[in-house]
């Protein structure tokens, strides 16, 4: 049974910074997409950045250059970095695994951004 445990989430300041990790456990290939997902309370849920095993990514084009995804596949674990926040960052954030052609996500995480 795959599961996936997010962290890192909290409340910052705008500007501020914060990285979110998710690690997956379970039976994984090797092969598999992990990434971010987010969803700001009365909006759909959207792409924020993926990532596959062998370091292919795609991001939202409205966050390319603030934000970097990057994994540590040994440890099956997927980091989304976040700098210079802003308020709209503020979303509940999903990781997600894609492998073996089933599709997993984690139970999300609060990001608030405030002053």
């Amino acid at each position: 049974q795959v599961q996936l445990v997010e962290s890192g989430g909290g409340l910052v300041q705008p500007g501020g910074s914060l990285r979110l990790s998710c690690a997956a456990s379970g039976n994984i290939l090797y092969y598999n997409l992990m990434g971010w997902y987010r969803q700001a309370s009365g909006k759909q849920r959207e792409l924020v950045a993926v990532i596959t095993s062998g370091g292919d990514t795609n991001f939202a084009d409205s966050l390319r250059g603030r934000f970097t995804i990057s994994r540590d596949n040994a440890k099956n674990t997927v980091y989304l970095q976040m700098n210079e926040l802003k308020s709209e960052d503020t979303a509940v954030y999903y990781c997600r695994l894609v492998v073996s052609g089933l599709d997993y996500w984690g139970n999300g995480i609060l990001v608030t951004v405030s002053s």
